[in-house]
């Protein structure tokens, strides 16, 4: 925005709370002006309410944006785009390495055009939480913990120096080291202030406290009602360096909570079906938020857990709006006080305090009782496929067999392995992998105490977990080893295998680790189709173990649960979980906690707990303070790294930018199904020597055993355009053979070839390259990656049925345009076999959301003329287009 705040409306009032005054922009002044319906929004739709008052400048937030907000509640929704500035943006390492990767190539580029490196600085606080690179190497012994820590020191050592030196060389960059938290968690329990305040002019302006992150489930921050949403790195960066996120005024659906929820359920069960019931309603790019009587039994923990899976039910964010629970949860938390009464004082004032008498005006609603609300699971694929715990085992069975599941055949479907050197088989079914993981439930007191007592009880009744099982505990703070070490459970976790591995978020974004190679192998050899059960937020294919096929969302006692059991072919509601040491038959309700149980043991949490652990979050262990750190306002890249490099996206690039030209002769890189998600796109797992990633580490000198994940090699484009759709349980129609994986048909010689090498030999022959695909393309996590890749493979488009609101925007960050097919139109309904030639016409001179006319000439020169949708939707967004992406945009602009 620009320095001057023109306050058309004259909002601008004072606030004054205890001793302290704050200047703000009431939205009932706003409305005393004439701008419209403020009172009836939706408290979401006030927080941008807000900022646009507090924004106004007439050059990127005009009075007419705020006076379409004020006449939302007429028509319900909007077409109205707004520019939108959050007050902070938050990371985690695997998507902030690359975003810092950026800056600092953009601080070169700056240099080389005779700017000012410095101008390429974050203008808001940013905050990046290195979560994601532990993996659960050890396990189930009293040493994993410190083992784990070790090893990832010695994977992540150059990606480390590179974000010291990041936290040093950049301005409003803070880190918080390894061994501490995952980021979510981190931003409820801490960071998160609900209410911001900043210095300006000798005043202090009170305003809403919203983010962005480089991760999905940036919106777990909703449940302590800061407007928060995930984005991919390159819109996080341009957010950082001062830029706005554009988008449309959204649709706010929402959903009403009656009741309370029976003896027995958990509040994983509660967001499994909320995640369900809203992925059927059909919420992408739409607000959802919460509201109605069974509020006042939702504890904060339950709304972030509920908030968390915005991702998963495909909605921009799930909101909660400010009451009683959230200031008791930010005093608990150990918040100061005076922002505390600050938060109280200015919800209440401005209208954001929930109104139990009068309910907010909605585009649409829905409702759920939450007694009706039962044991659950969720899988084995995908997390918005609720199954009833009742129904696990028989929908394992089908799920078996089915053509559309794994295919095995009803003959094998009992088939036993022999497990070399062990005096037991596996089979069909066998939990490989039981972790407690995940900041969407270990940031849940709840049902983390509710593990502990499952364990207590199991053990009391000398059940064991199953040999072949592997356990993990890898909470998302630290405050959670405190108050399990307070009520005596965490040495029952840890005599059924569940002690500490790490402070990260581990299985559930495919850092499970290896399992025991017998057992691997006895899997492969068997053609077994393995499970996991976790108490994760994603479970799509591959993502979890390479060795496993059937992923199962679930609570953490039900996790510890499945342990013991050993298999989802087991009914736990009727089915023994095992047999005590007295010899008898133990059910799941023999070891199930009482919900006076879990309070009595949350007893032991306390505030202490957490002005302890966050007193000094930002100093880290011995570890990190003995990484090394380098000085320089550009960063001194070495080129023998494997993990940073320099990326070529600002190679060549010139002062103006270029004229879009039309996509002409393009060949089909890639023919894809439904629900590609940005896992098949980008993995952030293993890979294996033989891949385009692993070959070019192996002629680097790396030993296989070194490679690992591709998530922590992000700062390197080499690796990583190598590993841009490798997921293993990827399906390219194009490749006739059946094989899965990162494979091709490379067209002009019928070969089938890895997606990689196909796109070099294209790119080689100045051959411009398109992916087509079907429904809901880009589902799950915010991978910079994923539209990075696409962009280095030389893809210009993408035509899709439809696109997940993220990875749309991400692909024309990158400089790729998101296309859909019209009129129905699909590539079946084309009879389309990635053998054509694609030419798109009219990208010169195209506005939002364009119809494009386009031809289709297969490969016995027929010639079919189709019409494709732009999925570039705002004005904004072609400006980054025709800059050749938004970084791009940034850099020129902050050079004029």
């Amino acid at each position: 925005m620009s320095d001057k705040r023109l306050d058309t409306f004259k909002t601008r009032q004072t606030l004054k709370v205890g001793n302290k005054s704050y200047d703000y922009f009431s939205l009932k002044a706003a409305q005393a002006a004439g701008v419209g319906d403020v009172e009836n929004l939706p408290y979401s739709l006030k927080v941008l309410m807000e900022n646009l008052l507090r924004n106004e400048d007439g050059f990127t937030v005009f009075g007419d944006d705020i006076k379409a907000m004020g006449q939302w509640t007429k028509d319900k929704k909007s077409t109205r785009e707004i520019n939108y500035y959050p007050a902070r943006v938050l990371m985690q390492d695997f998507t902030g390495v690359p975003a810092v990767v950026d800056l600092a190539a953009m601080r070169d580029a700056m240099k080389a055009v005779g700017g000012n490196p410095q101008k390429i600085n974050p203008q808001v606080p940013v905050d990046l939480v290195i979560d994601h690179s532990v993996i659960v190497d050890y396990s189930a012994t009293p040493d994993a913990f410190t083992k784990n820590m070790n090893l990832e020191y010695e994977r992540n050592g150059e990606r480390y120096k590179f974000l010291k030196w990041g936290q040093k060389a950049f301005k409003n960059f803070r880190v918080v080291p390894p061994g501490t938290g995952i980021c979510h968690q981190v931003n409820v329990e801490y960071l998160a202030q609900t209410v911001w305040t900043k210095e300006e002019d000798g005043k202090t302006i009170a305003y809403c406290d919203t983010c962005v992150g480089t991760d999905s489930h940036t919106t777990m921050v909703n449940g302590l009602s800061v407007l928060g949403w995930g984005v991919g790195g390159i819109e996080a960066e341009a957010a950082m360096l001062g830029q706005a996120v554009t988008m449309l005024i959204p649709e706010v659906v929402g959903f009403k909570l009656t009741g309370k929820t029976k003896e027995g359920v958990t509040a994983t069960d509660v967001v499994l079906t909320v995640t369900n019931m809203l992925r059927k309603k059909g919420v992408v790019d739409k607000f959802v938020e919460f509201f109605g009587p069974g509020l006042k039994d939702l504890t904060l923990a339950d709304r972030a857990t509920i908030a968390n899976m915005a991702p998963e039910y495909g909605a921009t964010c799930g909101f909660f709006p400010v009451d009683e629970k959230t200031i008791e949860y930010l005093r608990f938390t150990g918040r100061d006080e005076e922002r505390v009464q600050l938060v109280e004082a200015y919800a209440k004032e401005q209208g954001f305090w929930r109104n139990d008498s009068k309910d907010p005006i909605f585009t649409d609603t829905l409702e759920l009782d939450l007694s009706t609300v039962e044991p659950s699971l969720a899988g084995p694929k995908r997390p918005q496929d609720r199954i009833a715990l009742s129904n696990i085992s028989e929908g394992f069975k089908k799920d078996l067999v089915s053509e559309t599941g794994f295919k095995v055949k009803a003959d094998d479907a009992n088939v036993a392995q022999k497990v070399d050197g062990k005096d037991f088989t596996i089979t069909h079914g066998d939990v490989m992998i039981a972790a407690i993981t995940s900041c969407t439930n270990t940031s849940n007191p709840s049902v983390l105490i509710a593990a502990g007592l499952v364990a207590k009880k199991a053990n009391a009744l000398g059940l064991t977990k199953k040999p072949w099982v592997k356990t993990s505990l890898a909470p998302g703070s630290k405050v959670v080893t405190d108050y399990l070490e307070a009520a005596g459970l965490q040495p029952e976790l840890n005599k059924l295998g569940f002690n500490l591995v790490g402070y990260g978020c581990t299985t559930c974004i495919g850092n499970s680790g290896p399992l025991a190679p017998e057992l691997s192998k006895a899997i492969k050899d068997g053609n077994l189709t393995a499970s996991a059960v976790l108490s994760g937020n994603r479970n799509f294919e591959g993502r979890v173990s390479p060795d496993v096929k059937a992923n199962y969302l679930a609570s953490p006692p039900l996790v510890v649960a499945y342990a013991i059991a050993g298999n989802v072919k087991l009914d736990l509601t009727k089915d023994p979980i095992g047999k005590g040491s007295n010899g008898k038959d133990v059910y799941l309700k023999d070891i199930w906690p009482t919900s006076q149980e879990i309070f009595e043991a949350s007893k032991a949490i306390t505030p202490a707990m957490f002005k302890s652990r966050y007193s000094d979050v930002f100093k880290g262990d011995e570890f990190w303070q003995k990484v090394p750190v380098s000085e320089g306002e550009t960063y001194a890249w070495d080129s023998a790294s494997t993990y940073i490099n320099n990326p070529p996206y600002f190679k060549g690039m010139k002062k103006d930018p270029e004229a879009i030209k039309d996509i002409v002769g393009a060949n089909v890189l890639g023919l894809f199904g439904d629900s590609i998600t940005t896992d098949h796109i980008s993995p952030a797992g293993s890979f294996k020597p033989e891949t385009p990633a692993g070959s070019y580490l192996v002629g680097r000198g790396v030993k296989p055993a070194d490679f690992n994940q591709y998530g922590a090699r992000r700062g390197h484009d080499e690796v990583m355009t190598r590993g841009t759709f490798a997921n293993i349980r990827l399906k390219n129609e194009m490749v006739k053979s059946g094989k899965e994986g990162g494979f091709t048909t490379y067209i002009p010689t019928g070969e089938e070839t890895t997606i990689y090498d196909a796109s070099m030999k294209y790119q080689a022959a100045g051959k411009p390259l398109v992916v087509l695909a079907g429904k809901e393309y880009g589902t799950g996590s915010s991978r910079d990656w994923a539209a990075k890749g696409t962009r280095l493979l030389g893809i210009k488009a993408v035509i899709t049925e439809s696109f997940e609101r993220i990875h749309r925007s991400n692909l024309i960050g990158m400089g790729v345009i998101p296309l859909q097919f019209t009129g129905g139109a699909t590539r079946k309904s084309l009879n389309l076999d990635g053998s054509e030639e694609i030419t798109i016409h009219g990208l010169a001179d195209m506005k939002p959301k364009a119809q494009l006319n386009a031809e289709i000439k297969r490969k016995d020169g027929s010639v079919e003329k189709v019409v494709f949708h732009s999925r570039i939707d705002t004005a904004n967004e072609l400006e980054y287009y025709k800059n050749s992406g938004i970084l791009h945009y940034v850099l020129r602009k902050l050079n004029a």
